[in-house]
């Protein structure tokens, strides 16, 4: 079976019921997510060896945090006990044209004061095959970029394949700091995930004859994109998901994958969105998956897309679905009708 290592940052997501606005809410959901975590959850779910690598305070809410990964069978063995606090992020669902919104609690948290010393890389690396981090991860402070780097350079070392998916927050970094942390990272790098945003907030790579807010994506300056980032980094393969947004609840969605000197174009769906947080992170989590298991780039970049369209429908952060079910949608049954 192979074996993936993903790691970042687990958060406490409060969101009001179904779309009240924050100032409406008197009560809130709790769940649990995060970018590395949410990929680490899918690949267990289509049945690899899934590990997340954290650090957590060890009073009863970060064990709950750990809790809500270890029941879809991710191993959390390596998760560092420490600090003082579980990084927290509200979530306001938008509908029609009122976009969704997002505000962070996370200063202070655990894995933002961690140490290079509480990572034994050598050791979390044993037997792995991939490694997976997003932008969001060095983003948390200079500390745990200079974690990343040397996480990167450890599995390097060791042969193993690394994804990264770009995810630029305004709301955590400068595009000046980021362009220069990630840069750094990026070399090391075989697989970049991007949506068509982060090429140019980050690395200032731009897609011309696009206007993601007006719901134009020109697909052939996106190749354009891909071939700079390949040859600005050296990377084995770009995928770039294509999100044209017609409202909150409703997006077109595809995505492009360059590899070996060719590029492959999804399919498009029109979804209707439930829950798009994690959409990225399941899309990430259906490309590593195939590529591990030897997809071809055409069917690699059509399960990828597929498995988020279907995380699109499920509340939550965690896409909790199977590889028979992307597979389906991915062969074209995408009717919805009822499975009995």
């Amino acid at each position: 079976m192979k074996k993936v290592i993903t790691f970042g940052e687990i958060m406490l997501r409060l969101a009001p019921e179904g779309y009240y606005r924050f100032l409406q809410a008197d009560k809130y959901g709790a769940t649990y997510g995060g970018g590395e975590a949410n990929v680490a959850v899918s690949l267990a779910n289509f049945g690899l060896d899934a590990s997340f690598v954290t650090k957590l305070p060890s009073h009863e809410i970060g064990e709950a945090a750990v809790n809500s990964i270890r029941r879809f069978g991710v191993d959390t063995s390596m998760i560092v006990r420490g600090g003082e606090r579980v990084g927290i992020y509200f979530l306001e669902k938008g509908a029609s044209q009122r976009p969704s919104k997002v505000i962070y609690d996370r200063a202070g948290s655990s894995i933002s004061t961690a140490i290079k010393r509480d990572f034994d890389w050598d050791n979390i690396f044993e037997g792995v095959d991939w490694f997976h981090f997003t932008g969001i991860t060095p983003a948390l402070g200079d500390n745990v970029a200079d974690i990343c780097l040397e996480a990167c350079k450890a599995a390097k070392n060791k042969g193993i394949t690394i994804s990264c998916d770009l995810n630029y927050r305004k709301k955590l970094w400068s595009r000046e700091h980021a362009c220069k942390i990630m840069s750094e990272l990026c070399k090391y790098v075989d697989v970049c995930i991007a949506n068509e945003e982060d090429a140019s907030d980050v690395f200032d790579i731009k897609a011309e004859h696009t206007n993601i807010n007006g719901g134009i994506i020109d697909h052939e300056a996106y190749r354009d994109v891909a071939k700079k980032l390949e040859n600005k980094f050296g990377f084995k393969a770009v995928a770039i998901t294509l999100r044209s947004s017609i409202s909150a609840n409703d997006n077109k969605w595809a995505a492009m994958l360059y590899m070996n000197n060719e590029f492959y174009f999804s399919k498009s769906y029109n979804i209707h969105i439930i829950d798009r947080v994690g959409g990225g992170d399941s899309f990430g989590a259906g490309l590593i998956y195939s590529l591990l298991n030897g997809f071809d780039g055409q069917n690699a970049i059509e399960f990828a897309v597929a498995a988020s369209c279907l995380k699109h429908t499920i509340e939550g952060d965690f896409n909790m679905v199977t590889v028979d079910e992307v597979l389906k949608l991915a062969g074209g049954d995408g009717s919805g009708r009822v499975q009995r």
